[in-house]
């Protein structure tokens, strides 16, 4: 029973006791080839799994967005305005970004596939209210609580996937897992303008329920635990059911703890790792900016490609597809080389591996992202073809996915068992930025214009863009300068 070695890192000094095997004791651990362990899945196994949570990850997204082209429509129906209206999408985000922070911590100590049937059946059931919404305060409130139990993908999809898949072949997984919070904003307002338009608004909720109660469906017959711990203790109890003899039987790594306090300890642990270790900060404040940006630009298409250019709702939702075809470029392209990259760096360092070696590749992005912003700022400032700004948005999409994929790994490589918190710290900056940001986009582009507006996004990008390249340099040392017990 005695088997697997768990990653570490400096950030990582997990004091728990388990050292002190007694001769009554017996150790109930991984062996190299067990089948049990989630690393040593089928590959058909491991995918199905990847699948139902990625599909939760696009479709909580999907719903942030997806009524952005009817804000018109929602506000005559409910008799108010339509700056009152994206509330619900400013409520939506912000605890998207919030709920990760308590089901995070909450995996890692329970396991994940209770929290992803639990979540999302509490998300699917939302849906009702929110077509059912009599007034704007009804519809605030209720897509508010459900973008808390709708985060549940995004909050465990890392630690999910660091749970099945080894270092050297993690990013090109991730890179699909990804698309999902990236794609769904992108896709939302696509099917919410044809939704809308031959529909009307509250079908956008109907569709939804039915949709995101199918799959919360399926992962209850398909949906795997994959959490090591967890898994482990079952077995465990297994043994203790059937063993005759005095045996004491414990895990590998057993927290020995009162459940109470590993709760309260798990509970901390996203914030404690978001204001102690100065890499994920200044990357969840790049990733707050790419959010901010992103939800700005989105719910502003409407203004920029209805009044400027006179599309209608449809032709306003195809122009979502610009970064959407970046964001599948990266993914088919550059994705997949940053396990190549990264492989092809440890072996030129004797075999061994380290975080910064997934951080080159994210150098693309950061010279994209501000790029294509001032080329959509000033096209779109002086009326260039439509084609021109859109073309931008290619290049955007492209940086972004570029950006969080290697940034997501970092922390999954950084944080091993602890990935779903990191990435769940990251997850929240950029969550409450991006739902805050937009209420006063309108209010800035209509002072300043398109041109200057957009371009203090491609600013504030271009100053985060040697991110990237100072942590793959000096990365190591601030990991061990400031290592912290979780």
């Amino acid at each position: 029973m005695a088997g697997g070695n768990d990653e570490r890192s400096p950030l990582l000094q997990n004091g728990q006791a388990n050292d002190h095997q007694h001769e009554d004791e017996e150790i109930i651990d991984f062996s190299k080839e067990d089948d049990e362990n989630p690393r040593n899945w089928p590959k058909g196994r491991k995918f199905v799994n990847v699948g139902i949570i990625a599909f939760m990850a696009v479709l909580s997204p999907l719903a942030s967005s997806m009524f952005t082209p009817g804000i018109a429509q929602i506000a005559e129906d409910l008799k108010t305005t339509g700056d009152i209206v994206v509330g619900a999408t400013t409520g939506f985000v912000v605890f998207l970004g919030i709920g990760p922070l308590i089901l995070a911590p909450l995996s890692e100590t329970f396991g994940r596939r209770k929290l992803y049937l639990v979540c999302f059946a509490i998300f699917a059931f939302l849906q009702i209210p929110t077509a059912l919404s009599p007034n704007v305060g009804a519809l605030i409130g209720v897509r508010t609580i459900s973008g808390f139990f709708g985060s549940v993908g995004i909050a465990n999809g890392g630690g999910t996937i660091s749970d099945m898949f080894h270092p050297s072949e993690r990013a090109g997984v991730f890179g699909w897992y990804l698309l999902g919070p990236l794609l769904g904003p992108t896709l939302g307002p696509l099917f919410g303008g044809l939704i809308v338009q031959y529909l009307g608004w509250r079908w956008i909720f109907w569709i939804l329920t039915i949709v995101c109660s199918f799959n919360t469906i399926v992962g209850f017959f398909f949906l795997k635990e994959s959490f090591a711990p967890v898994i482990l203790e079952a077995r465990k109890e297994s043994y203790i059911r059937s063993s005759d003899s005095n045996t004491k039987y414990r895990t590998a790594g057993q927290d020995d703890r009162p459940s109470r306090t590993k709760l309260a300890s798990s509970m901390k642990r996203p914030l404690k790792i978001l204001f102690t270790q100065p890499i994920v900060l200044t990357m969840a404040v790049y990733q707050a900016v790419l959010f901010g940006t992103t939800y700005s630009l989105y719910t502003n298409f409407e203004a920029i490609y209805g009044s400027l250019y006179g599309f209608n709702t449809t032709q306003v939702g195809l122009m979502y597809l610009g970064p959407g075809l970046g964001f599948m470029i990266a993914v088919w392209f550059i994705v997949p080389k940053i396990d190549t990259v990264y492989n092809h760096l440890a072996y030129k360092n004797e075999g061994v591996a380290k975080p910064e070696f997934r951080l080159p590749l994210a150098n693309i992005g950061a010279v994209f992202i501000p790029i294509s912003l001032f080329w959509f700022a000033w096209t779109v400032e002086y009326e260039v073809h439509w084609t021109v700004p859109l073309i931008s948005t290619v290049f955007f999409g492209l940086g972004q996915i570029t950006i969080l994929n290697t940034v997501q790994n970092y922390y999954i490589d950084s944080f091993s068992k602890y990935a779903a918190s990191a990435i769940a710290a990251g997850a929240v900056f950029r969550s409450i930025v991006g739902g805050i940001v937009p209420l006063g986009v309108p209010a800035l582009f209509e002072k300043v214009g398109y041109g200057w507006g957009v371009s203090v996004f491609a600013f504030l990008s271009l100053a985060l863009s040697p991110a990237p390249l100072l942590f793959y340099r000096f990365g190591q040392g601030l990991r061990e300068k400031f290592a912290i017990e979780l």
